[in-house]
This record gives structure tokens, C-alpha cells and sequence, in this order.
């Protein structure tokens, strides 16, 4: 397992769910919930340059929703251009596509299990959907020995 820390994202069409993990690649946290739009990239990058400042930042994680058949639609197309922008904005940090079926679902479940009423889950549902897309990949990288997902090319 490598060490440092990673961010996790969820980006969803109105807010961007940011997670982190400790430097050992153990447990993913929630951070904060970036509302989408002019200056989330921005905010993402300042994100992760705080969290360079106390430990080595291995990588950004952004879970790819794909269709319970593995295939993308629309909605991995646009995750795939978030990536790429981010990978320009915040390089040389790697970003990694991974695959990120049913994780908002399982955050309202999981969320809703605990006692969290509508206004106040939707609050938090985009970070929770990053920690679990976050944990998912750490556990990957723990059983396999290997990066997860698809290292993304940043645009020019």
C-alpha cells in the first residue's frame, strides 16, 4: 500500500462530494460538499493544497458512474471531462477514474438507517457517496497490491 493521503470525489451535476483518507491508506473521511459551478475546480485544488501542506497527497480518486451493465452513458461522459479538467488544474497529482456503481444510493441508505432527515442527508449525500467511492478504492488498493482504476490524462 502506498503512503499519503488521497481525496476521494463524487461529482454530481449540482455538488461535488470531496473525501480524504489518512496518510496510510487506511479509513476515507468526509471533507466538505463544493457546490457545482464557476470556482469548484478552484476550491477542489486549494483543498488539496491545505491537506498537501500536513501530509504527502498521493492522488485524487473520482468515482465514474456507470450502468449496473458496466457500460457510460451521459453521465460518464461528463464525469470523464470534470477528470480531465481537474487533472489539469491540480497536476502533476495523478487523478484516477473509478468505478462508483450505487454509491449514492448506498449513501442515502446509509444515511437515512442513521436517522438523517431529507434537507439535512441531502447536505451530506455527495460527501458520504465520497467516502464510500474513497474506501472502496483504498480496499482495492489494500487486497490487490495495485493502483485502482483508470489513471486520467489531463487536458491541453
Amino acid at each position: 500500500m502506498r503512503h499519503g493521503v488521497r481525496l476521494g470525489i463524487d461529482p454530481g451535476d449540482a455538488r461535488i462530494g470531496v473525501a480524504r483518507s489518512d496518510p496510510s491508506g487506511f479509513l476515507a473521511t468526509p471533507v466538505e460538499t463544493v457546490r457545482r459551478g464557476k470556482g469548484d475546480l478552484a476550491r477542489i485544488r486549494r483543498l488539496l493544497a491545505e491537506i498537501a501542506e500536513e501530509s504527502e497527497v498521493v492522488e485524487v480518486v473520482v468515482g465514474l458512474p456507470r450502468s449496473l451493465g458496466g457500460g457510460e452513458g451521459p453521465a460518464a461522459v461528463k464525469t470523464r471531462e470534470f477528470a480531465r479538467a481537474l487533472a489539469a488544474r491540480i497536476a502533476p497529482t495523478p487523478v484516477r477514474l473509478v468505478d462508483e456503481r450505487l454509491t449514492t444510493v448506498s449513501a442515502e441508505a446509509m444515511l437515512r438507517d442513521r436517522g438523517r432527515s431529507g434537507s439535512k442527508r441531502r447536505a451530506v449525500v455527495d460527501q458520504a457517496a465520497a467516502v464510500l467511492i474513497l474506501q472502496h478504492a483504498l480496499d482495492t488498493e489494500r487486497a490487490t497490491g495495485t493502483a485502482p482504476g483508470e489513471i486520467v490524462e489531463e487536458t491541453t
